[in-house]
């Protein structure tokens, strides 16, 4: 008796305590690993909140759609459009609970297009025909008189850095949606720009976290702990004395150029529609997200309406207030 005694005490000692098993995440994303879950990973943010978590990148966003509907993911960090065409369009019960970027895109067209006018009876391309950056292709050329299926064909082909691949192996191709990093490699190609989203469109809510709602509902506490860590990922992100680790990071982790890499950083960290605040969702941004899609789509009438049916801020404000 006082062996096992000896042993249970023995045990029992903090030093010698099993370590709980960490909680595992699964992440549906469209663009390989994001920045954000790189530099959690990296700082051991994740860790410090008990997660260990895994990223499933996708070639499109209708196939990224599909499998979280199906279960095959627990959160998806795509453009937020896509849990609004997931309620409306697939009648999913999804919800979004955490911004984290704007748009920068740019309409990037081939090198010999000058003007919107030279677009007419081209082809341009796309992800999805019927969410998110496609809508603002449409609606940036609307706003220059020209119509889809009249005008020009809209074909459906993949993620952005698909898209300039496609571009520079089929002049067809005329024009597509793309943002930086991937804009600024095409236009040190020599690829042109019509302009861009915020200067076209003005602010819109890109890329956030959303998954279905009754997942978020069950899994509350990991879930508000993994926006926890996503915020200080951000905050170290942003901070400008970690500049060029972030800048090394981007050439080293994504391939880029140490000039296209420090361009990258100033755009997406000084300028409008790049990272945002803490990874706060924009929520102006947002009704322009709403509005784009009922004016492009026609849905709800052309009344867009309230965010509230999609995005809920609860997890997001207590994951604040735990970091804080």
């Amino acid at each position: 008796m006082i062996a096992i005694l000896a042993c249970t005490l023995f045990l029992a000692r903090p030093g010698n305590a099993q370590p709980s098993a960490k909680q595992q995440l699964h992440v549906l994303t469209l663009l390989g690993r994001p920045l954000q879950f790189v530099i959690a990973d990296q700082q051991g943010l994740f860790a410090k909140y008990g997660l260990e978590v895994s990223n499933n990148n996708k070639k499109n966003s209708d196939e990224l759609r599909a499998d979280l509907a199906a279960g095959n993911g627990d959160l998806a960090y795509l453009a937020v459009d896509n849990a609004v065409a997931m309620v409306e369009l697939a009648h999913q019960d999804v919800v979004i609970v955490m911004g984290g970027e704007g748009s920068q895109n740019e309409l990037i067209v081939q090198p010999a297009i000058k003007s919107f006018a030279e677009l007419r009876g081209k082809t341009v391309i796309v992800d999805a025909p019927n969410t998110a950056y496609a809508l603002q292709l449409i609606k940036i050329l609307s706003l220059n008189g020209l119509t889809a299926g009249k005008d020009y064909e809209l074909k459906a082909y993949g993620a952005t850095p698909m898209r300039l691949v496609a571009m520079r192996e089929n002049k067809d191709f005329a024009g597509s949606m793309l943002g930086p990093p991937t804009s600024l490699v095409a236009k040190q190609e020599g690829f042109g720009s019509l302009g861009s989203v915020q200067d076209l469109i003005g602010p819109y809510q890109a890329a956030g976290l959303f998954s279905e709602r009754a997942w978020a509902k069950e899994h509350r506490d990991v879930l508000i702990a993994f926006i926890a860590a996503c915020i200080e990922a951000q905050r170290w992100l942003m901070n400008p004395a970690n500049k060029a680790q972030v800048i090394g990071l981007l050439t080293s982790h994504y391939h880029l150029s140490p000039e296209i890499a420090a361009k990258d950083y100033d755009i997406t960290m000084n300028q409008p529609g790049g990272f945002t605040k803490d990874a706060a969702f924009d929520l102006n941004g947002f009704k322009n997200v709403l509005k784009l899609r009922a004016e492009v789509e026609g849905q709800w009438g052309g009344h867009p309406p309230s965010p509230d049916k999609y995005y809920d801020p609860e997890y997001f404000n207590a994951a604040l207030a735990k970091v804080k």
